[in-house]
């Protein structure tokens, strides 16, 4: 990816994008915002959520990372969570 990732873009960010990532530590990493600090060339700040495999969050991060290593994900769009209703009875006191 040459592009600069946008807000909302799902990444897949392995050692192509840093070599902290090397080995198993390849995210899939859903990018909340994009830094404009100065870095060197071809570098970037991402600030964002590493996705599990069913693609809920669990946690934040920010990562510094080679933008030529990123790559977009097939994951499904974000859909919002479902509410979970319940129903309560009426007590009836006799």
């Amino acid at each position: 990816m040459s592009a600069r990732p946008s807000p909302g873009d799902l990444l897949i960010v392995d050692r192509n994008a840093s070599v902290q990532f090397a080995g198993d530590r390849a995210l899939t990493f859903r990018v909340v915002s994009v830094s404009d600090r100065p870095t060197y060339h071809g570098w970037i700040w991402l600030t964002g959520y590493v996705l599990n495999r069913r693609g809920d969050a669990i946690g934040k991060r920010e990562i510094y990372v080679q933008l030529a290593g990123l790559r977009p994900t097939a994951l499904p769009p974000l859909q919002p969570p479902q509410r979970r209703t319940t129903r309560t009875h009426a007590r009836r006191d006799c």
